[in-house]
């Protein structure tokens, strides 16, 4: 069964800087669009970055456009967000994401929390 495992998450000051690494597991890595969301208590998931399968422009969410950078590395099956100037509105549970016609798959989240 396909699976997608985050790790990379824990406690940072606020200023710094963490990089979330999301395995894949028992898919084509390389043909899967990818993205991290994040989630709050009480709110909706969020969108925070996106690469495609043929790793073309990223996408990045409003409220982190600037600080983060989405990678990924095919060889490895694993992709990557790498987080900066990090703030205290950036703690949440972050989701890595990906996504093939008739697939879409979710890792189990990985908790970031950012302290002022």
């Amino acid at each position: 069964q396909a699976q997608l495992a985050e790790s990379g998450g824990g406690l940072v000051q606020a200023g710094g800087s963490l990089r979330l690494s999301c395995e894949a597991s028992k898919l084509t890595f390389s043909l899967y669009d990818l993205a991290w969301y994040r989630q709050t208590p009480g709110k909706e998931r969020e969108f925070v970055a996106a690469i495609t399968r043929s790793s073309g422009t990223p996408n990045y969410g409003d409220s982190v456009k600037g600080r983060v950078t989405i990678s990924r590395d095919n060889a490895k099956s694993t992709f990557y967000l790498q987080m900066n100037s990090l703030k205290p509105e950036d703690t949440a549970i972050y989701y890595c994401n990906a996504r093939i016609v008739g697939r879409n798959l979710w890792g189990q989240g990985t908790q970031v929390t950012v302290s002022s």
